[in-house]
């Protein structure tokens, strides 16, 4: 089963976040993003184009340079890292293990069932 967001839409790519609501609100262009916060011109562009993901260290940079946490960034990034991979895996195809049943015996002592 896909995860998708309570509205039925996938996520959106974090780099589409910042290109749209801190980039573009700020007229910020990415190579003054990029110098400003010490990072490659192209690797922001690839992120800020959907070619690459947000790092932790990246995150911790966009949160100083935009006051907010890097929790914001990563959570962006890892909820549409697992919808991708939700997309990409077919449950079907994977063995399921259950949990061993555990029966409590008199006195009290576990023990495991098969």
């Amino acid at each position: 089963m896909a995860t998708k967001l309570r509205r039925g839409l996938p996520p959106v790519h974090p780099g589409e976040i910042l290109k749209e609501m801190f980039l573009e609100e700020r007229n910020i262009t990415i190579t003054e993003l990029a110098k400003g916060i010490g990072v490659d011109r192209s690797n922001l562009s690839g992120v800020i184009n959907g070619k690459h993901g947000i790092s932790p260290e990246l995150a911790v940079k966009l949160s100083a340079a935009f006051d907010n946490s890097p929790q914001f960034w990563l959570n962006m990034q890892q909820a549409f890292d697992l919808f991708a991979a939700e997309q990409k895996v077919n449950r079907s195809r994977i063995k399921f293990y259950p949990a061993p049943t555990t029966r409590v015996k008199a006195g009290g002592k576990k023990r495991l069932t098969t």
